[in-house]
C-alpha cells in the first residue's frame, strides 16, 4: 500500500527517479479507484452509461452496454494528472531519459508502445544524470513515507 501512495507524497516533484515497483503499483492505485468510482457514479446515476440494443452503424452492426466515468471519476483523474505526470517523468528518468519523451502519449499506438517499453525496462544501475538509484538508496524511500 505505501509503494501504491508515494507518487501522491511527491505529488509534482518531476526530478529524480522512480522505480519500477512506485510506478506500477500507482498504475495499479488509478485502475483500482477508478473502477470502484465508476461503479459508484454508475449507482448514483453520476455515470456515461448508454445502453444500446440494437444500433446500426457504418461498419456494422453493435449491441450492448457502454459505460464511461462519470463525475466522482473524472474528479479523481484531475486530482491525480499531476502525480500520474510526475511518476511517469521520474520513471523515464530512471531508465536515463528526460521526461520530454512523455510527449511520445501523443502518437497514437507507436508512441504508447515505445513508453510502455521504456517503463518496463528496468532503471539504470548506480547513480545517473537524474540522481541516485532508488534501489540503492532505501532511506530517501523510508524517509517519505513516514
Amino acid at each position: 500500500m505505501e509503494w501504491m501512495l508515494l507518487p501522491l507524497r511527491r505529488y509534482a516533484q518531476f526530478s529524480g527517479r522512480s522505480r519500477r515497483k512506485e510506478f506500477w503499483y500507482f498504475v495499479l492505485f488509478l485502475f483500482i479507484v477508478s473502477f470502484i468510482l465508476t461503479i459508484i457514479d454508475s449507482a448514483l446515476g453520476l455515470g456515461g452509461s448508454t445502453t444500446r440494443e440494437f444500433d446500426r452503424t457504418a461498419t456494422g452492426i453493435s449491441a450492448g452496454y457502454y459505460t464511461s466515468g462519470g463525475l466522482l471519476t473524472g474528479l479523481f483523474a484531475l486530482a491525480t494528472l499531476i502525480p500520474n505526470l510526475a511518476v511517469a517523468v521520474r520513471r523515464l528518468h530512471d531508465t536515463d531519459r528526460s521526461g520530454w519523451w512523455i510527449l511520445l502519449s501523443f502518437l497514437p499506438l507507436i508512441g504508447w508502445i515505445v513508453l510502455l517499453v521504456f517503463y518496463l525496462t528496468d532503471g539504470t544501475r548506480g547513480p545517473n544524470r537524474f540522481g541516485p538509484d532508488p534501489k540503492e538508496s532505501p532511506a530517501d524511500i523510508a524517509e517519505t513515507f513516514r
